[in-house]
């Protein structure tokens, strides 16, 4: 606060200069808020500001004859405007049109504004429209349409359990734990002591768009970038606006979006808010079904408040706090787990006298993670007994902070510094539990457990880097980037504490565990030309690395009959990459992009199969010696008209283990688990005011595995009843769904809509032993509703 303080004293002295105001409209004469307002003199100095609720902006104009004015909002393409010294002091009027999909701005790839025809790498951005004419109630279902985009197993957030939510980018190193970084307006995302990601937290009706660049950004981000980072940018405070999106679906599923929002002058604020509830569905296949098996269900609940002040176009502050709850039952009599967030978030973007501009960020995490085991009993043949393994609770604290400094040199350069840091401390505390003898049923299909052992096992983290990146364009049609990172990262505090309850003696304590650190330096190369204003093509070479997480080290879990065992002594993963990229713009409404690319990752940590036996298979994450994901990307979109949008995209991918390491080369030539070596997808939407909005998309899966080994395969009886061939071999099978959506505006500000997910409900597998399914046809109906004050 201090250094806010001498930071405005410090503008407050800076020189005077003459003032410029305007509006950002669009096309159809709405205001655009938020839009970022860059003003340039001939000699390079410029000054930036952000449009208020109303579009207006005021802003300090550096001197200079005649003025570039450049207007950046996401969803809109970058739009330029000169001004005389005559216009200067009028009020400007600049009107934004819609992107296409080179032309749309984004922040993310470089950690400033471009457009995305001007990125040397693999970017998607799912609009505000895109997030509405989804007919998903959860944001990983939204993201789906984008190939590239996966989570660790087939099934969605409203039925599997968080700690296999972690998102994986062409599928680089896919496991519950992300090998992506996921972003709320620049504030990370992930879950702080495991990487993965809830995203029945992400707060869809307040989203504004959400970017994904694909491949390695360590040399900007840093941890959990290896892969990729994925940004959810929200929308700005209105004029006293309230959004209410009630809507009940199939399953009992009501769900309640609201977004409220008001400014006072320089001050705005904004309320959000999701409420859902569902009965479920069963997950596990029919031909196996037991008594113990019952519904998947979720219920959860999210408000977030976000503070915005700008006393003048050299400060912009905010302050964000946001709680959320969620309740499971995972499929299983008994087995449960439940999770409570608070974390806090603020920080501030400066303009410095020297036309530089200086963000910074800091925030909070405070969660708590609790989570039961249950055993099967006879889970070879009939599932008609379980009982308590283990009940987890993983407490967890986390604090973080981020800054940047961003400077244009001259005409050709722009130079951006940072630095961040972060701090994690996590416990996971489990009570394993044995059979009871003699065995005592309690009605109707719950054993009796006797408390075995208390475990204790846990440690601290802190990862810090700093980066510097260099944006050089030589030549008006080329754009060559320079990055590097170089990051530290330091666990200590580790344990491992055991109790046999039994005799009350402590067995397998460690309760000093060695100390692990190690550096990491992350640089980025890449060159784009532009050989017309049609044609551009891009090349890039990364690396990047990734610290295991608290998780990793410390937790194990069970799936199924699939106990998955923690490992201490894991040490970072290091990725080496290229990906080089045509952007074609064949017609006006018509682009056509393809990406081809190749990742190393050394060390990368799997899970590996210890032991099978009829009850249990036991797996352990070890560090493997490398593996190579490399593959091909491309997708085509044509607007027809103002009312028809065609889209299509195609991922092949090629993801192998190329070294097992000393104890695992055996595992040579298998493919990556939870990878399938196709995915596509298809979207076609139609949206005119006067009659309706409607969208179908179609997603498209191939076969992919569901261990290291790549032998487990889905039971005869289970493929015949989802109509694949008994003899279909190890794997799980490909399949297609395909989702619509319809809306009508039935008066101003009241829409009505409805949307089905798998349409045709389609079965298909997410995992094996048991063998379990993904979700079933989901209708939903329900209303969007606006109030809107002066």
């Amino acid at each position: 606060m201090i250094a806010a303080i001498l930071l405005t004293l410090s503008l407050a002295a800076a020189p005077a200069a003459s003032t410029m105001s305007g509006t950002v409209h669009d096309s159809a004469g709405g205001v655009v808020q938020g839009a970022l307002v860059i003003v340039r003199s001939p000699g390079g100095a410029e000054r930036q500001v952000v449009t208020g609720p109303d579009g207006r902006f005021t802003i300090d104009a550096p001197e200079g004859a005649e003025l570039t004015v450049i207007v950046r909002a996401g969803g809109f393409a970058e739009t330029t405007k000169q001004v005389t010294a005559s216009e200067r002091n009028g009020d400007l009027d600049v009107v934004v049109a819609p992107a296409g999909v080179l032309e749309t701005v984004t922040v993310t790839p470089a950690r400033g504004e471009q457009r995305v025809g001007d990125v040397p790498a693999s970017v998607n951005v799912l609009t505000e429209e895109d997030i509405k004419s989804s007919p998903a109630v959860v944001a990983d279902d939204v993201l789906r349409q984008v190939p590239t985009f996966s989570l660790f197993r087939r099934s969605n957030s409203l039925s599997t359990h968080p700690t296999s939510q972690g998102v994986s980018l062409r599928g680089i190193g896919p496991s519950g734990v992300s090998r992506t970084l996921v972003l709320l307006d620049d504030v990370p995302f992930n879950d702080p002591f495991g990487g993965w990601v809830y995203w029945t937290r992400v707060p869809l009706e307040a989203s504004e768009r959400i970017e994904v660049v694909d491949g390695p950004t360590a040399s900007l981000y840093g941890n959990y970038a290896m892969g990729g980072v994925i940004n959810i940018v929200t929308q700005h405070p209105e004029r006293r606006t309230l959004d209410i999106k009630p809507q009940y679906g199939s399953k009992n599923s009501p769900k309640l979006d609201f977004v409220a929002s008001d400014t006072w002058n320089k001050l705005g604020a904004v309320v959000e808010g999701s409420y859902f509830d569902t009965d479920g569905f069963p997950i596990v296949a029919a031909s196996e079904r037991g008594p113990i098996d019952i519904n998947a269900t979720v219920k959860y609940a999210n408000t977030t408040g976000k503070v915005e002040y700008t006393p003048s176009d050299q400060m912009q502050l905010f302050a964000r706090g946001g709680y959320f709850s969620e309740d499971r039952v995972n499929g299983k009599v008994g087995e449960v787990n439940d999770t409570r967030w608070t974390s806090l978030s603020g920080g501030g973007r400066f303009r410095l006298p020297d036309d530089s501009t200086l963000s910074a960020r800091v925030f909070m995490d405070y969660q708590r993670f609790h989570s039961t085991f249950m055993a099967v009993s006879n889970a070879t043949t009939l599932r008609n007994f379980v009982r308590l393994s283990v009940d987890q609770h993983v407490p967890t604290d986390g604090v973080g902070s981020m800054a940047q400094w961003t400077k244009i040199v001259g005409t050709k350069n722009v130079l951006s510094a940072g630095a961040d840091w972060r701090w994690v401390q996590g416990d996971s505390h489990e009570d394993s539990y044995n059979q009871a003898t003699p065995v005592t049923v309690i009605p109707p299909v719950t054993l009796a457990s006797v408390l075995a052992l208390q475990r204790i096992s846990g440690g601290t983290q802190q990862i810090g880097g700093a980066f510097v990146q260099d944006v050089y364009t030589p030549l008006p049609q080329m754009t060559i980037t320079l990055s590097g990172r170089v990051d530290h990262w330091h666990n200590y505090d580790g344990h491992n504490l055991e109790t046999a309850v039994i005799p009350g003696t402590p067995t397998n304590n460690q309760p000093n565990l060695p100390d692990r650190s190690d550096n990491a330096f992350s640089p980025r190369a890449a060159l784009l030309y532009h050989f017309s204003d049609r044609v551009s093509a891009w090349g890039a070479w990364s690396s990047g690395f990734r610290a295991p997480t608290l998780n990793e080290l410390y937790r194990q879990f069970r799936v199924g009959t699939v106990l998955t065992l923690p490992n201490n002594q894991l040490g970072p993963e290091r990725l080496y990459g290229g990906e080089a990229g045509v952007n074609v713009a064949v017609a006006r409404n018509l682009t056509w992009r393809t990406t081809w690319f190749d990742n190393v990752v050394n060390n990368p940590v799997a899970n590996v199969t210890l032991s099978t036996t009829p009850s249990t298979t036991t797996q352990q994450r070890q560090n493997l010696g490398s593996t190579e994901i490399w593959g091909v990307q491309t997708d085509v979109e044509y607007r027809l008209g103002t009312d028809w949008r065609v889209s299509a995209a195609y991922l092949f991918d090629h993801a192998i283990v190329t070294d097992g390491g000393v104890a695992n080369a055996a595992l040579v030539g298998n493919y990556l688990p939870q990878v399938p070596k196709n995915r596509g997808s298809v979207q076609v939407g139609y949206a005119n005011p006067k009659y309706l909005s409607a969208a179908i998309g179609i997603q498209v899966y191939g076969l992919q595995f569901d261990d290291d080994q790549n032998i487990r395969a889905v039971q005869p009886a289970a493929l015949v009843e989802a109509g694949y061939s008994a003899t279909h071999g190890p794997g799980l099978p490909g399949y297609t769904t395909v989702d619509i959506t319809a809306s009508r505006t039935i008066v101003r500000n009241f829409d009505l809509y409805f949307g089905i997910q798998n349409l045709f409900n389609q079965e298909y597998f997410v995992g094996t032993l048991p063998d379990t399914i993904g979700t079933p046809r989901l209708v939903n109906f329900g209303a969007r509703v606006r109030f809107a004050g002066k």
